[in-house]
C-alpha cells in the first residue's frame, strides 16, 4: 500500500511521489530476477544519479538535491520497499560522500563533491576490516607519507560495491595511537596498486556486491586526504551516525514491502471457505506487524529530525537502526509464516525479503554494538 507520510512540504511530497514512480515502474520488476542471477545493476544506479537521487542531502548548488534527512531518508524507504539492494546501495553512496562534504576543505568541496553527487561515480565506505569489523582501532591498514601524499596498503573487508565503485572513502593509520592515529582518504578507482577479491556468497542481496578491497602502496595525493591526520576515528563514527539512518529507513521500506505481501495474500487466500484475513489470529499477526513497521519509521524520523535541526543524534541514529532492524527481522519471518508453504519458496518475494533482513542486523554496526552505543550514552557523565 501507499505510505500515509506526513511531509514537510509540497515539494517534499513531489519528490517523493516521483521517487514512489520510479522504484515502481523501474525498479521492483528488475528485483527479483536481478537477486537471482546476481547481476549488479550498474546501470540503475546511473538512472537514479541522472534523476537526482544519488546526492538528495547534499547542498543543491553543490549538485545535490538539497533535502533534509527528514525526506531524504523516506525516499529512501521506498527504494528500499521495492528493491533493497538498491536502496542500501544508495544509503552507502549518501555516506562515502559525508566525510568529504561535512569536514572536507571549501576547495575540496568545491572540487570534487559535485562529480560524487551528481550521479555519474557510485561510491564505497571502506573501514571494516577482517580483524577490525566493530572494533574500530585495531585497523591496520596503514598510509605511510611519500611523495606529494600517501602511499596506502593493506585491505578492506565487507565492502559494499567492492570492485564497482568509482571511489573509496577510505580510512588508514597514520601513526601508532589507537584512536588518533586514523586518517581519512578519498581514494579513486583507477589508483594503480588498487585490486579486489572475489565477491562474497552471500545469503541475501545478492546483486549487492560485496567483496574485499586490496591496497598494494596505493598512491593518494595529499589533497585527497579528508580532515587532519588524526581525524579519521571522528570523521568514520560520524558518517556511522548518518549510514545508520539509511539503514534504518532501508529496513522499515523492507518491512513495509513484507507487510504489504502478507495482507495482500492473507485477503487472497481463502480456508475453512472464508479468505484467511477473517481469522481473528491473523489479524491479530498483521497488526503486531503493521506496529513493528510504524514504530520504525517513526523511530527514523525522530533522528532524522534531530539530525535536521543540527542537535546532536548519535544516540537516536542507534535507537533507530536498532529498532527497524530488528522490526525487519520480525516482519519477514513473519510474512513468510502468512504465506505459509508459498512464503518458502521462491514464488512470491517474502522468501528473499526475510534473507535481505538478515544483513540489517549486522552492517553499519551490529545490533549488539547498537545497544552499547545507547549504553554509553545514557550512562556518561
Amino acid at each position: 500500500m501507499t505510505v500515509d507520510r506526513m511531509l514537510p512540504s509540497p515539494e517534499a511530497e513531489d519528490l517523493v511521489a516521483l521517487v514512489r514512480e520510479i522504484a515502481t515502474q523501474e525498479l521492483a520488476p528488475r528485483a527479483a530476477a536481478a537477486e537471482a542471477a546476481e547481476v549488479f545493476p550498474r546501470d540503475v544506479f546511473a538512472l537514479l544519479g541522472e534523476s537526482g537521487l544519488l546526492g538528495l542531502p547534499y547542498p543543491e548548488e553543490l549538485g545535490g538535491g538539497g533535502q533534509p534527512y527528514e525526506v531524504y531518508l523516506q525516499a529512501l524507504e521506498e527504494i528500499a520497499a521495492a528493491w533493497m539492494t538498491i536502496g542500501v546501495g544508495v544509503s552507502v553512496h549518501a555516506m562515502s560522500c559525508y566525510p568529504l562534504a561535512r569536514y572536507g576543505r571549501p576547495d575540496q568541496v568545491a572540487s570534487m563533491l559535485p562529480e560524487l553527487i551528481g550521479g555519474s561515480r557510485l561510491g564505497a565506505y571502506a573501514l571494516s576490516e577482517a580483524q577490525a569489523g566493530s572494533d574500530i582501532t585495531g585497523m591496520t591498514t596503514r598510509a605511510k607519507q611519500a611523495d606529494d601524499g600517501y602511499a596506502l596498503s593493506g585491505a578492506k573487508s565487507w565492502i559494499t560495491h567492492g570492485g564497482r565503485a568509482d571511489f573509496y572513502t577510505t580510512f588508514a593509520r597514520t601513526s601508532p595511537d589507537r584512536t588518533r592515529g586514523i586518517s581519512c582518504f578519498l581514494v579513486p578507482a583507477d589508483r594503480p596498486g588498487l585490486s579486489f577479491g572475489t565477491p562474497e556468497k552471500k545469503m541475501g542481496m545478492t546483486a549487492s556486491t560485496t567483496a574485499t578491497v586490496y591496497f598494494d602502496a596505493v598512491a593518494v595525493p595529499e589533497d585527497h586526504r579528508i580532515g587532519a591526520e588524526g581525524d579519521g576515528m571522528r570523521l568514520a563514527l560520524a558518517a556511522l551516525d548518518s549510514g545508520r539512518l539509511g539503514v534504518a529507513a532501508c529496513a522499515t521500506g523492507l518491512a513495509q514491502a513484507a507487510l504489504d505481501c502478507a495482507v495482500d495474500y492473507a485477503k487472497g487466500r481463502s480456508q475453512f471457505g472464508q479468505p484467511i484475513a477473517e481469522f481473528q489470529g491473523m489479524q491479530f499477526l498483521l497488526a503486531e506487524m503493521a506496529a513493528a513497521v510504524d514504530s520504525a519509521r517513526a523511530c527514523y524520523l525522530m533522528a532524522a529530525r534531530r539530525c535536521d535541526a543540527g542537535r546532536p543524534f548519535t544516540r537516536d541514529a542507534a535507537v533507530a537502526k536498532l529498532v527497524a532492524t530488528d522490526a525487519a527481522m520480525k516482519v519477514t519471518t513473519d510474512a513468510v509464516q502468512v504465506l505459509g508453504g508459498y512464503g518458502y519458496t521462491r514464488d512470491f518475494p517474502a522468501e528473499r525479503y526475510l534473507r535481505e533482513a538478515k544483513v540489517t542486523q549486522i552492517f553499519e554496526g551490529t545490533n549488539q554494538i547498537q545497544r552499547l552505543v545507547i549504553a554509553r550514552q545514557l550512562l556518561r557523565p
